[in-house]
């Protein structure tokens, strides 16, 4: 007979990566701890032991989210050898990476919350942090652009950081929508069209 008392063991990675599934479908607000059990393998008191609360365990798993679902998508900006590619590629493997439907559809960190209250608000500035620094690395990447000639000197690299981080959000929303890689690739092509302007004329 069990030993009464006893916690109940589990693979703590393994439970972690389900409760990122929970989390990426259905937001904080909208992931029970029902749900997140369910989906875990475990029961209340053991995520309580393992993780010490629902916001607690939000946090770790966003943090492995951006670890193994994003990497692929933000390396583009590093490896690409222009500025415009390194966008355009960025741009296309988020189409394809939101899109894939054998997981959630659409980015954790863009739909997991939203709204702050006085509850919930480590949640939402943690979010707000990975954002922002997104945006950086966007921004950061046209920079260097400007830096090796491939982008006027007068380029506004935090307009265009923002305006292609907010295509990207879009994106988010309209593959959560049910849109299709097809159609999130040609809203890349609508954005990439708008390179030309931002450059000016006779930039790449």
């Amino acid at each position: 007979m069990p030993e009464r008392g006893r916690p109940r063991t589990f693979d703590r990675t393994a439970a972690l990566r389900h409760a990122v599934d929970v989390f990426w479908a259905r937001g904080y607000e909208g992931a029970s701890i029902s749900d997140l059990t369910a989906a875990m393998g475990i029961n209340s008191p053991s995520l309580y032991a393992a993780f010490g609360s629902k916001e607690a365990l939000f946090l770790e798993a966003t943090d492995l989210y951006t670890r193994i679902e994003g990497a692929d998508i933000w390396l583009a900006l590093e490896e690409a050898p222009t500025a415009r590619l390194a966008i355009e590629r960025f741009l296309q493997r988020t189409a394809r990476a939101y899109s894939q439907t054998d997981r959630p559809q659409g980015c954790l960190i863009t739909l997991g919350a939203l709204h702050q209250d006085s509850t919930r608000g480590a949640i939402c500035d943690d979010l707000r942090r990975r954002r922002a620094e997104n945006h950086t690395a966007l921004r950061q990447r046209l920079e260097r652009g400007v830096a090796e000639g491939e982008l006027p000197s007068g380029f506004d690299s935090a307009a265009a950081a923002t305006f292609f981080a907010t295509v990207q959000h879009g994106m988010s929303i309209q593959a959560r929508d049910g849109a299709s890689c097809t159609a999130l690739l040609a809203t890349v092509a609508g954005a990439m069209a708008a390179w030309q302007t931002m450059v000016g004329t006779g930039a790449a």
